[in-house]
């Protein structure tokens, strides 16, 4: 399936030494807002293997830029970006497209 319409997004995430618990309940906070801003969760799996792997992959949809941009900006997850900074040590975040 193409990403004809929305904007499909993947993020990888890393986090800070003895901080796996505090990623996950820091995501669990800030995915809760994406339907709020028109997204989805599509998937969100957890690493169960190598160290150098991401922690947490989540793939989610949102219906244009614009409510992305939404949900970046929303005041709630701003107001939690000191809890972020402890406890993830890297993201890398991608556009994709679903292939089937």
């Amino acid at each position: 399936m193409s990403n004809i319409n929305g904007l499909s997004l993947c993020c990888l995430l890393w986090a800070r030494d003895g901080e796996a618990a505090g990623l996950q309940a820091y995501e669990d906070r800030v995915l809760a807002l994406i339907p709020e801003h028109g997204g989805q969760v599509v998937q969100r799996v957890q690493s169960i293997s190598d160290a150098a792997a991401p922690g947490e992959v989540q793939i989610f949809r949102f219906p244009s830029q614009s409510s992305f941009d939404s949900y970046l900006s929303d005041p709630r997850r701003l107001a939690l970006s000191e809890e972020r900074d402890r406890v993830v040590s890297r993201t890398e975040l991608f556009p994709i497209d679903f292939l089937a």
